[in-house]
């Protein structure tokens, strides 16, 4: 029995100004721009613009100066997933979509169940009949209809974008049609730091698993350099499980292309499992990402990512996902070994705990 996704969320609320837009949106009798317009006021009301604060405690604690956390738990369901969520459910309702689908094991699930709800779309979630996460109550508490399969993760994934294009669904899944909008979404956070920061910092660090999130904040920072927004583009940071995630094995073996791991040596644990896969579906991305900024990776252990969280809690005030820490962990790993020189540092944490 496996288990994923590790957010422990309460009982998910949005305010009522977004309850009221949401009647409007699931209004048929008004005209699909005005419902869109209204969509788009929940998006700008509910996702994004979350927290960059300055470490000050980790600061002192590591020794590195200018750290900012840029915390991604303040999203809706407690992770960065509302943003591609959110995105993806507007792009359905203005094709006039009438089910959206993707397979998952948690965290994106309840991000495309709440998205959906409030838009008024059907969501049809698959997850794979060996995983067990607690977040399935939320995702049918938002109305979602849950579908269990056979296989592997990255199996469901394959088989629900069949089934999608089967019967004429939105394929919300990951590595397909709609990874440019998903990248884009995620390039939003790049955004974020460079409004509140005014330049880019000198490494942007961040945990990896399909790649998405990592080559979204990177083509949001290449995007805004290349119109006269910043003055650099951060060098960044990659960090994953211990040898379970292709992307830092591919680049740490200085490869073009991201090659897969072999399903049956990588192991699931509590700490690691937003991390790891044999298959990352935007491993190319992110890999490119990795190499064109002169970034670097990192293994991380659970012990290291336990650790990190109870620090966290402790210096911070932060209750964040084991697995979220890992670029954070990375980044200081990296000023361990460079002694890097006094800038301006920014680590993505993903999820709430």
């Amino acid at each position: 029995m496996l288990l994923r996704d590790g957010v422990k969320s309460a009982a998910l609320k949005v305010s009522s100004e977004t309850q009221k837009l949401s009647d409007f949106v699931k209004d048929k009798s008004k005209s699909l721009v005005d419902r869109l317009e209204s969509f788009e006021d929940i998006i700008n009301l509910e996702v994004g613009d979350t927290g960059l604060n300055r470490a000050k405690s980790l600061e002192r604690e590591f020794d590195i100066r200018q750290l900012y956390i840029k915390y991604e738990g303040d999203n809706p369901t407690g992770t960065q997933k509302d943003r591609i969520a959110f995105a993806q459910v507007y792009d359905a309702l203005r094709r006039e979509y009438e089910m959206v689908s993707l397979a998952t094991c948690g965290n994106y699930g309840v991000a495309v169940a709440l998205a959906a709800n409030l838009a008024g779309i059907q969501c049809q979630i698959y997850i794979p009949e060996t995983y067990h996460t607690e977040r399935i109550t939320e995702m049918q508490k938002l109305n979602a209809h849950i579908v269990r399969l056979p296989g592997s993760y990255e199996d469901v994934v394959k088989a629900s974008s069949l089934l999608a294009q089967q019967n004429d669904w939105y394929d919300a899944n990951p590595g397909g049609s709609n990874t440019p909008l998903q990248i884009t979404a995620y390039a939003q956070i790049a955004n974020e730091i460079v409004e509140e920061l005014g330049d880019a910092p000198k490494y942007c660090a961040a945990p990896v698993s399909n790649g998405t999130l990592f080559a979204g904040i990177y083509r949001g920072f290449v995007s805004l350099y290349k119109r006269g927004k910043t003055s650099r583009i951060p060098k960044m940071i990659a960090a994953s499980s211990t040898h379970k995630n292709p992307i830092i094995q591919s680049f740490k073996l200085g490869l073009e292309a991201c090659k897969d791991l072999k399903p049956e040596a990588i192991k699931e644990t509590k700490y690691n499992e937003p991390l790891i896969n044999w298959h990352s579906f935007d491993g190319e991305e992110a890999l490119y990402a990795l190499r064109e900024s002169g970034g670097e990776a990192f293994n991380i252990s659970d012990a290291k990512l336990k650790k990190m969280t109870s620090l966290l809690l402790q210096k911070e005030s932060m209750r964040v996902l084991p697995a979220s820490t890992a670029g954070l962990i990375g980044l200081l790993e990296l000023d361990e070994k460079l002694n890097l020189e006094p800038d301006r540092f920014v680590a993505v944490l993903t999820a709430k705990y």
